[in-house]
């Protein structure tokens, strides 16, 4: 199995799983337990499977969910885990811009700042640019 968060070295890869319609998280191996239930707390499904080897562990976009509203659950997910401080990577076929702008936003007024978030926590744009989108951090 494959691990697209640890080739790329990153804390989450969100993109839709090849010859499918299901859209993953991955996240890298051993990625703490921190991140894994953050991850469940915005929506996403884990999954594990054990081995004789390591353990793996991924999340998906509940595939109960229509396409659309699959696109905007993985894009609402990026505001809170960049917040978090995680470095995040989308594929751009899955990006929803308006749902972006919309979970920021409600970030912004309505939720108060996560218990994880650090004074160095990563500053959300009102609208990611390609850094954003690439897995580059953006620091205050």
């Amino acid at each position: 199995m494959g691990n697209r968060a640890d080739e790329a070295g990153t804390d989450i890869e969100i993109y839709r799983k090849p010859l499918s319609d299901t859209i993953h998280a991955d996240t890298p191996t051993g990625a703490s337990e921190r991140l894994l239930s953050l991850l469940d707390q915005l929506g996403l499904e884990r999954k594990t499977v054990t081995t004789a080897g390591p353990v793996y562990v991924w999340h998906e976009v509940p595939d109960r969910l229509g396409p659309d509203e699959q696109k905007r659950l993985a894009t609402r997910t990026i505001p809170s885990l960049l917040r978090a401080g995680y470095l995040v990577n989308i594929t751009d076929d899955l990006f929803d811009p308006d749902a972006y702008r919309e979970a920021v936003h409600e970030m912004r007024t309505t939720r108060p700042a996560p218990a994880t978030a650090t004074a160095t926590a990563t500053v959300v744009p009102a609208e990611p640019g390609p850094a954003a989108r690439s897995g580059k951090r953006r620091t205050a």
